[in-house]
């Protein structure tokens, strides 16, 4: 068992069901095969990176009825790692034309890398749905205003980062990073 914390990795048993139901139908102990997913890093990597399961993805038309949006990146994001090991080069298309980018080994160094992966996971997967937020924020004794903002809004974000305590802007930074890198 490798020794990668899985935090950011939970699944939820819908999803773990899903991928074993495609992965190994035939395997009796669900319950064992969830726990193996959860606990052994490189168990999880071959269940979700399989052929059945990638392929049940992109047939399904309802598949995001039946899988969580992380799920459903993790799985293309582990497929395309799995292409690119084969590749060597990617293809940028710059104002029509394809240009070849022998880029594909770096590519799939920084997939390899699980805590880049679970990132790019849950960056994708965030864009999936938006959070609207109100909080009350004190301006001065007695009296507060609320601030409304989402979570695609770099500007309420950033207004967000300043009434919030230090130790807790990193994930405001990070979204901020993600919204600014998707423009």
């Amino acid at each position: 068992m490798s020794g990668l914390n899985l935090e950011g990795f939970n699944l939820s048993d819908r999803d773990l069901d899903f991928v074993i139901g495609e992965a190994a139908p035939q395997f009796k102990s669900k319950e064992r095969l969830k726990q193996l997913i959860r606990d052994d890093s490189d168990f999880r990597k071959a269940l979700i990176g399989d052929e059945k399961v990638f392929r049940k993805v992109m047939s399904d038309e309802d598949i995001f009825l039946k899988i969580s949006p992380n799920l459903f990146f993790e799985i293309l994001l582990r497929r395309t790692l799995k292409e690119l090991g084969k590749a060597s080069h990617t293809v940028e298309r710059v104002a029509g034309e394809q240009i070849p980018v022998f880029d594909a080994k770096a590519v799939v160094s920084l997939l390899t890398k699980e805590e880049i992966l679970d990132y790019l996971t849950d960056m994708l997967a965030s864009f999936t749905r938006t959070e609207n937020y109100v909080i009350p924020v004190r301006v001065r004794r007695g009296v507060w205003r609320k601030i409304r903002f989402s979570d695609m809004d770099v500007d309420a974000l950033s207004r967000l980062c300043e009434v919030t305590d230090e130790e807790q802007r990193l994930s405001l930074y990070k979204r901020i990073a993600v919204c600014v890198s998707s423009f």
